[in-house]
């Protein structure tokens, strides 16, 4: 487990392998409804163009890109919800009561419910940042989405730079000071030369 100091804060990551993946490091964000629902109405209300979304699991990975700004980002029912006006999606990442007449089993509210948040930078075989990212599991560790963060090796329509464009970690930048309290960007993040197929 890495520890990183800054400013008297620790924040603790922990270095993953995961195949197919390769090596990844992960900080761990509090699952909290208040803070997925503001991250994530950020991240899509502000900078939708930047992102790309899905699922990434093996043997299927969807690399979606927002079509416009969302028309609404909303809660109801610990379900967040992203409407692009011609298409929708839902994310549990809250207490799911159910109505009156048919409340939400509990077993069921665990399942659905966001336990795990993470932001991840992959690592390349030299050991150097690669990709960013932020991942959500539900209760029974299933992939609820994953966010691809701008990567300064790709450039916005995804071919690889020839020169890295370090202001494309701007929002990885962010996302960390807003989510962990870091008030300056990480070197270690702009160590790269190249993207590298994992």
């Amino acid at each position: 487990m890495q520890t990183t100091s800054e400013n008297a804060q620790t924040v603790k990551s922990r270095t993953v392998f995961e195949p197919g993946n390769g090596s990844l490091e992960i900080f761990d964000l509090d699952p909290s409804e208040t803070l997925l629902f503001e991250l994530l109405k950020d991240l899509f209300e502000n900078h939708w163009q930047e992102i790309g979304f899905g699922i990434l699991i093996q043997g299927a990975a969807w690399e979606i890109e927002a079509p416009s700004k969302p028309e609404s980002v909303t809660l109801q029912d610990g379900y967040l919800t992203v409407d692009f006006g011609v298409w929708h999606f839902h994310i549990c990442i809250g207490e799911n009561n159910g109505s009156k007449e048919r409340p939400t089993d509990p077993a069921l509210k665990a399942h659905r419910r966001t336990s795990r948040a993470e932001l991840y930078r992959q690592l390349n075989e030299s050991g150097t940042p690669n990709c960013w990212g932020l991942r959500l599991y539900n209760g029974k560790n299933e992939q609820q989405l994953t966010v691809f963060l701008p990567n300064p090796f790709l450039t916005p329509d995804m071919q690889i730079a020839q020169e890295p464009d370090w202001s494309r970690l701007a929002l990885w930048d962010k996302i960390r000071k807003q989510c962990l309290g870091f008030s300056q960007p990480d070197p270690f993040d702009r160590s790269g030369h190249r993207f590298q197929h994992v």
